[in-house]
């Protein structure tokens, strides 16, 4: 069994691999600032943060750069750390969650320490969207940027005017790429503010958490889901919006793993699959192969073939549970040993040839041997008297005494007669 669990296993490997290999180096940047230090800070954007850079790595890119809480020299430093990695990469992404700003028709990312008292200070103390898209414009085959950015900013009540004239919006502007197959994606339409939420994620995120990575599913489509969970979760109040565009084919952050193969042997290698994950018969390997593979007739095999054989343990171990023997009473060594019965079973019918008043005493054995050398015969030991009977000749002989905690008796005068019966709870 776990030779086979090995075997698949190593086959997971072997496709994640192939899935790499398809997809190219896939590179991610991702930054959740909450920390404020001049306004009120934020309570969901780094946790936001955090569960995209794990979302990625789930999804095998080939690095991610998780920063929290940055400073505006650590902002500016970041970004310019990724324009090397996405230089050679395939597919970059950038997703950031916090504070943001449009002034004059720029958008801004706003660090943790920025004051913006002035609205000329955002040149000097934020960093603009036109410095991220440069970053990852290099990117082979996709270029991605995701903004969940778009909350209702406190800096602009409190921002003083140098220009009467400087337009400054309540939330972000539209901005249409100029390199092709860039997607940027919006947690709110333009000039609209988004929900930093009442969860652990805000609208946008847990959307973004659910769609994101689907195998197979093009980018458009991902979004175009997003954007229906969020407009449910918030009455139609938020309306995500994506600026870009992309060619004919389909362009999905997670490739298929089956991406490239024919319906024929899409179909034999599920079902190769399937009948490994049979085989094993574990509810590990169903896991796996649930993990895995996307197809609905199959999973759905799999998932009923895994809840059956978790019914089936259930049933199982309450079955051991209620058949579980009580511990075993002490009991005396020669009844452990096997020599005689249990003390419940110790009293024999009394013979009724003759009362024990009646019994006639028997000075020796072979007095005893004499009158019964053509009659089977049989002791036991009466506990009321102590005295040990045998049964000869049709009538009862005390032959001895006895110990009254043990079905046999002691003296010299006991044995087991002529055809070599043993003690009985009969008493034969």
């Amino acid at each position: 069994m776990r030779r086979f669990q090995w075997l698949l296993l190593l086959f997971v490997l072997v496709g994640s691999g192939t899935e790499a290999q398809a997809s190219g180096s896939r590179v991610a940047l991702v930054i959740g600032n909450s920390a404020y230090q001049r306004v009120l800070s934020l309570s969901n954007p780094a946790n936001d943060a955090a569960a995209i850079a794990g979302l990625l790595r789930e999804a095998r890119f080939d690095s991610v750069d998780l920063r929290q809480n940055l400073s505006v020299s650590d902002l500016r430093r970041a970004v310019r750390e990724f324009f090397d990695q996405a230089a050679n990469a395939d597919v970059a992404v950038v997703y950031y969650a916090g504070h943001g700003i449009e002034v004059e028709g720029v958008n801004y990312l706003i660090p943790v320490d920025a004051a913006l008292l002035r609205d000329r200070d955002v040149y000097d103390e934020a960093i603009s969207l036109d410095r991220v898209l440069q970053a990852v414009e290099s990117a082979k085959r996709l270029r991605l940027v995701i903004l969940d950015a778009c909350r209702d900013n406190p800096f602009t009540r409190s921002m003083k005017r140098t220009f009467s004239s400087r337009a400054i919006s309540r939330g972000l502007v539209g901005i249409e790429p100029t390199k092709p197959n860039t997607l940027i994606a919006f947690a709110a339409k333009a000039g609209s503010t988004a929900s930093d939420g009442d969860g652990a994620h805000s609208p946008f995120t847990t959307a973004l958490l659910r769609h994101l990575t689907t195998p197979g599913v093009d980018l458009r489509k991902v979004f175009g889901r997003v954007r229906d969970e969020v407009m449910t979760a918030t009455n139609d109040s938020q309306e995500p919006f994506v600026y870009g565009s992309l060619g004919g084919a389909d362009v999905s952050l997670v490739p298929n793993a089956l991406d490239g193969k024919t319906g024929a042997d899409q179909t034999s290698e599920l079902r190769r699959n399937y009948e490994l994950a049979e085989r094993i018969g574990t509810t590990e390997a169903w896991d796996t192969f649930i993990a895995n593979h996307r197809d609905a007739y199959y999973v759905g095999l799999a998932n009923a073939q895994r809840n059956k054989l978790t019914v089936k343990l259930r049933q199982e171990a309450a079955a051991r549970t209620q058949q579980a023997p009580d511990a075993p009473a002490q009991t005396e060594p020669a009844e452990r040993e096997g020599k005689f019965p249990s003390n419940k079973n110790m009293r024999p019918e009394r013979p009724k040839a003759a009362s024990i008043s009646q019994a006639a005493p028997v000075t020796s054995r072979q007095s005893l041997r004499t009158q019964s050398s053509r009659e089977e015969y049989g002791s036991f030991c009466s506990h009321r008297r102590s005295v040990c009977i045998a049964k000869a000749a049709g009538r009862d002989w005390v032959v001895g005494m006895c110990k009254s905690e043990y079905p046999r008796c002691l003296s010299s005068g006991i044995w087991h007669g002529p055809s070599g019966r043993k003690w009985s709870a009969s008493g034969g």
